[in-house]
C-alpha cells in the first residue's frame, strides 16, 4: 500500500544519501517522505523516468467543510415557509441515491402525501446548510407545515404509531 511504498521510498533514499533522512525529536520520518518522493525517479520499460507529480489534481485536494452561508440559510427558510411537506434528501423521488431517503419517499407515497424535495448532493452548501439549519447531522430530513419533524428514524417510529397520519392529514 501507500504506507509500504514511501517507506521504501525512504529507505532508496537513504542508502543513497544518508544526509537527506533525518529524524525529528518525535522520532518520526513522515515530515521527510514528500520531499523524498518527489527527488525518487524510477526508471521504466521503456528507459523513461516516471516522477510524482508536483501539482495535484483538484480531485484529490483536501475539501473545506462548507458551514452554510446567509443566503443558504434564507433559500432552506423559505422553501421550509412556502411547502406543507418537504423533504430534504439525497437523490430525487424519483430516482433516490441513499436506501434512508428511498424509505422517506416510500412512506410518503403510502400516505399519499404530496410534497416537495430538495436533492442535497447537488449542491455541498446546500447539504451542510441544512444541517445547520436542523442541528441535525443526517439526511434525509423532513418538514411537515413547517415544523421540523425528523429523519427517516422518526419518520418510520411516527409512520408505525399513526401520528404521522394525523399530522399529514392536517396539511391536505
Amino acid at each position: 500500500g501507500p504506507t509500504r511504498r514511501a517507506a521504501s521510498l525512504v529507505a532508496r533514499a537513504y542508502l543513497a544519501s544518508p544526509t537527506a533522512v533525518t529524524t525529528t525529536a518525535a522520532g518520526t520520518w513522515r515530515s521527510h517522505v514528500v520531499p523524498l518522493a518527489a527527488r525518487a525517479r524510477e526508471s521504466t520499460a521503456f528507459g523513461g523516468f516516471r516522477g510524482f507529480a508536483r501539482d495535484s489534481d483538484d480531485d484529490f485536494k483536501p475539501k473545506t467543510h462548507v458551514t452554510g452561508d446567509d443566503a443558504i440559510q434564507a433559500a432552506i427558510a423559505t422553501d421550509v415557509k412556502e411547502n406543507k411537506v418537504l423533504l430534504y434528501m439525497k437523490g430525487t423521488p424519483a430516482a433516490p441515491r441513499c436506501g434512508f431517503s428511498n424509505m422517506a419517499v416510500q412512506i410518503l407515497n403510502f400516505h399519499g402525501a404530496s410534497f416537495a424535495s430538495r436533492d442535497v448532493l447537488s449542491s455541498e452548501e446546500l447539504r451542510a446548510g441544512i444541517k445547520t439549519f436542523t442541528s441535525w447531522p443526517t439526511v434525509p430530513q423532513v418538514f411537515i407545515d413547517g415544523e421540523f419533524i425528523g429523519g427517516c428514524d422518526i419518520l418510520r417510529q411516527m409512520h408505525d404509531d399513526g401520528s404521522l397520519a394525523k399530522e399529514l392529514e392536517k396539511v391536505k
